[in-house]
């Protein structure tokens, strides 16, 4: 039967529809080792070169289950039997899939009650009697109410003595966020929303408001923005003093243009860093602008930090990973993504190199979801049990791998960077609270790479500044189960009165209970 092994069926049959031949090889060969090489190479066109996403499929990158591996052919005999068994049965059609439920509209929602009785001639029985009600059907619909504008007109009593000469008295005017604005604490919540929650652009925002009669123009709303930024700055602060008392920080960067930043050319490229960290029940999250990316930003953002830092592997972080009482943690889902590109590279159908050090990764990633409702002391015995094994498996293969591999290709860049990351990369099985990688600070970091393509550009330094300090609060906000919008109108209406470090304290996100929407 070599000659089975060795011909090249998939070469051979690329014209011929694969669905009917594989049934036809089930029908004959009865070998269950030679039906699942043939098997596999008939269903290597539905396939990519990680076996696991079907061409007409989604591209994400997904990690393969590792109780259930498809990247490594012989992992396990039992499986591959069994699998090879089951595949020999006739193919059973699939039942229709279900429609998924419905999300309830959220309770806090206000609700107006619409009552529909039955027509008058309807409540007459056939059998002569009157019908009565005996119970209800309620559904519920959703509808938006647009949006009004209206104007509040504050007047001012002004009091006076009619039988002496003393000065009249003016009755105190509401306190303001903005001093002599028109802006009230609805307005500015509703600007930061849309620009920094929605992705608006200002002048799209001018072109709503010029919708109902109001001209307010883009550079007085840019203004609004800037100041609303720089009053929040007591908020910022406390949310500094909460990250730096973390036992992790996540850390990334993503480039912004800056128009007019001094002594530079408009295209030139700044950075917006982001830092994600604080409790678990108080997650913070924070923006910071810099037109440099060299590594005195992050040692300058992080100064007196004590604790472990999660990064990729770029280079800026490296001073602040050498200052004493930090431990640099590596990014595990950086190399999963560099093996995912040495893997698309691989002869189609083909299981190679790529595969054998993504199906330890995937394995490293198994054990992750096993163990993420367990307790720090309970995972950290977890890892030390299954996670250290198959990572000294890892280890024993780039040792042996990468002398027998160019530098220069996917793969030798893949197991280079896999190398030299490598105490980094296995730290996090030294406490339980520790991460396998750096997804936080990348999903912290989406939304403003999603809304940049809106705005493409800031235009002035206090722009890029007031964004920075925006963004930081509305995904702080968000991040601790507030409504933006709602959570925003709360602090803006309470920031002119605060006075102290308690007042300010008050109206962080984790210290408000959640805001109704809208």
């Amino acid at each position: 039967m070599n000659w089975v092994v060795e011909f090249d069926i998939k070469g051979a049959f690329d014209h011929i529809d694969h669905k009917l031949l594989l049934k036809a090889v089930r029908h004959h060969v009865k070998d269950d080792w030679i039906l699942l090489y043939i098997e596999r190479w008939l269903k290597a066109p539905f396939e990519t070169a990680d076996g696991v996403r079907v061409s007409f499929g989604r591209k994400s990158e997904q990690a393969v289950d590792p109780a259930t591996p498809q990247m490594a052919l012989f992992n396990e005999a039992e499986h591959e039997v069994e699998l090879a068994c089951e595949t020999t049965q006739e193919e059973v059609v699939p039942p229709a899939k279900r429609r998924g439920k419905r999300n309830p509209l959220p309770a806090d929602l206000p609700r107006i009650e619409v009552i529909h009785e039955l027509p008058e001639h309807e409540l007459n029985c056939i059998c002569g009697c009157r019908k009565h009600a005996i119970g209800e059907e309620i559904c519920e619909q959703l509808e938006i109410v647009r949006m009004q504008i209206r104007v509040i007109k504050h007047v001012r009593k002004v009091y006076g003595c009619r039988d002496c000469k003393t000065a009249p008295v003016t009755a105190d005017k509401p306190a303001q966020v903005i001093e002599k604005s028109m802006a009230s604490p609805s307005v500015l919540a509703m600007l930061l929303t849309t620009k920094y929650v929605d992705g608006l652009p200002l002048h799209s925002f001018e072109k709503v408001l010029g919708r109902h009669g109001i001209d307010i123009p883009r550079q007085t709303l840019a203004r609004w923005v800037i100041q609303c930024g720089e009053h929040f700055q007591p908020l910022l602060n406390l949310m500094r003093d909460s990250l730096l008392a973390s036992r992790v920080i996540h850390c990334d960067e993503t480039r912004v243009q800056v128009l007019k930043e001094p002594d530079r050319e408009p295209s030139s490229q700044s950075w917006m860093w982001v830092q994600t960290g604080g409790p678990p029940d108080q997650p913070v999250i924070l923006f910071d602008y810099s037109t440099s990316r060299a590594q005195e930003v992050p040692t300058r953002l992080l100064d007196g930090y004590r604790g472990y830092v999660m990064t990729d592997d770029y280079a800026g972080y490296n001073a602040l990973g050498a200052q004493a009482g930090v431990e640099r943690l590596g990014c595990c889902a950086h190399v999963r993504r560099k093996f995912v590109e040495a893997q698309k590279v691989q002869p189609k159908g083909k299981t190679g190199r790529a595969d054998i050090a993504l199906n330890l990764i995937n394995k490293l990633y198994g054990i992750e979801r096993d163990l993420k409702a367990c307790g720090d002391a309970e995972r950290k015995i977890g890892r030390h049990e299954q996670s250290l094994p198959v990572l000294a498996q890892l280890k024993s293969w780039i040792e042996k791998t990468q002398p027998q591999v160019t530098a220069k290709n996917a793969l030798g860049k893949a197991i280079s960077y896999l190398a030299s990351n490598w105490s980094k990369l296995e730290r996090y099985v030294e406490e339980g609270y520790l991460p396998i990688d750096n997804n936080a600070a990348e999903r912290a970091i989406r939304p403003f790479v999603i809304e940049r393509k809106n705005w493409l550009f800031s235009d002035t330094p206090k722009g890029a500044t007031a964004s920075a300090q925006l963004y930081s609060l509305v995904e702080t906000a968000k991040a601790n189960g507030q409504e933006p919008y709602a959570w925003l109108r709360h602090a803006l209406e309470r920031l002119p009165l605060a006075s102290s470090v308690e007042n300010y304290e008050a109206l962080l996100p984790w210290n408000c209970a959640p805001q109704p929407h809208g």
